[in-house]
């Protein structure tokens, strides 16, 4: 009570509640989350190392083309390394008939590490037939390496415009533009079909656009050329090396346009292309001394 004759309270404040700590299983749960994130990185980076059995069944998870892509490169590090791969040959061969652009690619790339299988040999020129472009340019490239001069035809279409052609009848739409660079699997135009389906045609290389044969709204029928392209500067500058070993004289009208100059493109194409030039050259040369 009071001075005044009232009753008093006195209020005691509690204390401020006490901070839980993380139960045990969320913890559990983070360190979970945490290990998968890294497991799962580490068994899709391609720069880990793999075993002899690890190669053997990645070679054969083609539901997971990471694994098959990572299995083709860890052999051709081993082939660049000198390192036998003979137990593999079978598996290769098999994938450069396989479906699947991306192995097939990769395939007729690595198959040119090692220019002492005749097996690999026989599979490139096969790969020249390939109906995608790059596939042929590969092994064109892969064949230089055995000596073959096979591939000549196919390395001179990339110092050439490409033209990309429709799979379907129909109404285009979408075209892009002259001039614009494209990567391989960028969306070049639509086709509208007859039958409301619609087509969409994808660039089969990088390169750049250099003509529109078909414009927007108009009717195209199916192998028509929707547009030419130009090959990019790493595949001209390829081509370039592979012709100094296998050109020809009659290919010098094409490769200087090069040395010259064209485009935009990188002072090393003009300078890999005055080389080319003088190497077969030098060859026609040494050819009419010994006749």
């Amino acid at each position: 009570m009071n001075e005044n004759g009232h009753n008093s309270q006195v209020v005691i404040a509690e204390p401020p509640p006490k901070r839980k700590r993380a139960s045990w299983p969320i913890l559990v749960i983070a360190v979970l989350f945490l290990s998968a994130t890294c497991l799962t990185w580490y068994y899709t980076w391609f720069g880990r190392d793999l075993t002899d059995d690890e190669i053997t069944t990645y070679l054969a998870d083609e539901k997971h083309p990471r694994h098959v892509q990572h299995a083709l490169l860890q052999i051709q590090q081993r082939l660049e390394q000198n390192k036998p791969v003979q137990q593999w040959h079978s598996r290769l061969i098999d994938l450069s008939h396989n479906p699947e652009t991306e192995f097939r690619m990769t395939v007729a790339w690595l198959m040119g590490n090692d220019n002492s299988a005749g097996d690999f040999h026989q599979a490139l020129l096969t790969l020249l037939q390939d109906n995608e472009p790059l596939v042929r340019r590969n092994a064109a490239l892969a064949l230089v390496r055995f000596g073959d001069g096979e591939g000549r035809e196919t390395l001179l279409s990339i110092l050439r415009p490409y033209a990309v052609a429709v799979s379907a009848d129909g109404v285009l739409s979408s075209t892009l533009n002259a001039g614009s660079s494209v990567s391989r699997g960028t969306l070049l135009a639509r086709i509208s079909q007859s039958n409301g389906d619609l087509t969409e045609v994808r660039s089969p290389m990088p390169g750049k656009i250099e003509q529109v044969v078909k414009q927007d709204g108009s009717a195209i029928k199916k192998g028509e050329p929707l547009l030419m392209m130009t090959s990019d500067a790493n595949s001209i500058w390829e081509a370039l090396r592979g012709l100094a070993v296998i050109g020809k004289s009659e290919d010098l009208g094409e490769i200087e346009r090069y040395e010259k100059g064209v485009d935009a493109l990188p002072e090393r194409i003009k300078q890999q292309a005055a080389s080319t030039t003088k190497a077969i050259q030098s060859r026609s040369v040494q050819s009419s001394l010994k006749s």
